[in-house]
């Protein structure tokens, strides 16, 4: 039998690497003659560079870079020579991680450190960018990292405006002539694990920036931001970013990249799905398994089980998910091809406890997930 192993990261667990080491060893108790082939992913979110640098035979390379509130951070990205290709997570230049609870403010953050990160990938000679947008402390709608890459915002009286999200409104024209050249042979395609809009109630700002600190003062003053500049966008540049899918990621990063670097908005997990070779490896499986730190009905909007279902149905294979917390709205997944899902904790732990043991439990749900699927094959 060839099992298949495709789990995503479990955030504050496991990287997605170990948790298909732990679901291996799991599915290897229950089916020691299997061929088990274990393919980690991403989504767009946590993780991504590092699945690129296994699957793609990549280095990691880091960088010093300016953080979400100015102070000097390490951030790193893979990097793929053979491919000329750099993969970047703008979390670890530009994420809410990097902040304690008591610093998160969305008016002060900067993706200044993602543009840097950009920089410091074209200093490679890549032509192939890939931005991952999730995890963000920001909502300045990409000026900072654009800000690094040579784009100048200016106010009313032609002096740069200070690259954060309190300032949007503040900008009066955008002067592209000082773009950094480079980008002109590069393609970029930035990705992410969601599809909201820049604006509204489904918004950058209205969904996200509480969660980034914001008051509800706040939020308004950041919407009413990104109104401005979308505004903006589209007198100077010529672009409705608005109700682009994927524009409101990361505080309004997608619009941004969208615009200044005329960056592809993709689905996270369509392209890490490619990029891995999932559909050659499902060739011949019998069962799929996956994994992730959460699964419910949020798990349909473009997170990575989802794309590991649908490529697995699309093959006519089985596909079983496990999840450290499983929440409602399972039907949906089913539908895309998700089989059952099942826990890992076998019965009622604390959250410490359940990161502490995520690989011997994830271990222990495997092997019984595929128990399950040998019972029914008898």
């Amino acid at each position: 039998m060839k099992i298949i192993i495709a789990p995503n990261a479990l955030k504050g667990c496991l990287t997605a690497a170990a948790a298909a080491a732990a679901l291996a060893r799991g599915a290897a108790r229950a089916s020691p003659d299997s061929d088990i082939m274990q393919v980690p992913v991403a989504d767009g979110g946590d993780g991504l560079a590092e699945v690129l640098v296994s699957a793609l035979h990549g280095v990691e390379r880091t960088v010093l870079v300016t953080g979400p509130l100015g102070d000097p951070v390490s951030a790193s990205f893979c990097y793929v020579p053979a491919r000329r290709l750099a993969a970047i997570e703008m979390a670890t230049a530009s994420g809410l991680a990097l902040l304690t609870k008591d610093r998160f403010n969305p008016l002060l953050t900067t993706t200044l450190g993602t543009g840097e990160l950009i920089s410091a990938a074209l200093d490679l000679g890549v032509s192939h960018l890939i931005v991952g947008i999730g995890g963000s402390a920001t909502n300045d709608g990409g000026i900072g990292m654009a800000t690094a890459l040579g784009v100048r915002f200016l106010d009313e009286n032609g002096q740069p405006v200070e690259p954060v999200g309190g300032a949007l409104t503040r900008i009066q024209h955008i002067d592209l002539s000082s773009l950094d050249s480079r980008l002109a042979g590069a393609r970029i395609e930035a990705i992410c694990d969601v599809d909201n809009p820049l604006l509204g109630e489904r918004g950058a700002a209205q969904v996200y920036a509480p969660q980034k600190g914001a008051t509800p003062e706040q939020v308004q003053i950041l919407e009413a931001g990104l109104a401005h500049l979308a505004a903006v966008i589209e007198r100077d540049l010529g672009l409705d970013v608005r109700d682009l899918p994927g524009a409101g990621a990361a505080g309004g990063l997608g619009a941004g990249l969208k615009a200044f670097l005329k960056a592809e908005l993709r689905r996270g997990v369509d392209l890490v799905l490619d990029l891995v070779g999932l559909n050659e490896q499902l060739r011949g499986a019998d069962l799929v398994l996956t994994a992730e730190g959460q699964i419910d009905f949020q798990t349909a909007f473009s997170k990575a089980p989802a794309g590991v279902a649908e490529r697995a149905r699309a093959n006519g294979v089985p596909c079983i998910a496990i999840a450290g917390s499983v929440g409602s709205g399972l039907k949906a997944l089913h539908d895309l091809g998700i089989s059952a899902v099942f826990s890992l904790c076998s019965g009622p732990v604390s959250l410490e406890q359940a990161i502490a043991s995520g690989g011997d439990y994830l271990a222990v749900a495997a092997e019984q997930a595929v128990r399950a699927f040998l019972a029914g094959r008898r």
